[in-house]
């Protein structure tokens, strides 16, 4: 995935696509600091499936800013943030539609032979190794808690 990257930055340079530059520049440094966080800790280098959570994870981020940025009368921010969210989105898979994350989250329960809610963090581990950047997780967790109950 790094060299994917590398390759989309080359791109977006000779296009002089600057928001494109701007959050590829991101993405790699956030990487390169999750690298260096992991080899202080005495780990190897950061995966796909870390990527990916990365990945999922500025997406997020984005989604809460632009919000806030609407709501307090910036829409110009907001749209930059929009725009920040399209990029990193070309880099993850396809999204699960609501009926593959609950058919997902009932297998994975099935799977973890989880009884109770203290079973909880047991299937949501599972479910962010399976399906890196696929799905939205808190929505994922509020899945399992109901299947839980």
């Amino acid at each position: 995935m790094r060299d994917e990257f590398a390759n989309a930055l080359k791109t977006a340079l000779k296009a002089r696509d600057s928001c494109r530059v701007t959050t590829l520049r991101l993405i790699l440094a956030t990487i390169k600091d999750r690298d260096i966080a992991n080899r202080t800790a005495g780990k190897g280098p950061v995966t796909d499936e870390d990527i990916l959570l990365i990945l999922a994870k500025m997406i997020k981020q984005r989604e809460e800013s632009s919000k806030v940025f609407a709501e307090n009368g910036r829409p110009e921010l907001a749209a930059q943030e929009r725009e920040e969210i399209t990029v990193i989105e070309d880099f993850l898979p396809a999204q699960f539609t609501e009926e593959q994350m609950k058919e997902a989250c009932a297998t994975m329960v099935r799977e973890t032979g989880a009884q109770g809610l203290r079973d909880m963090g047991k299937c949501m581990n599972a479910l962010k190794e399976r399906y890196p950047g696929q799905m939205d997780f808190a929505k994922a967790s509020g899945l399992v808690k109901e299947l839980l109950k």
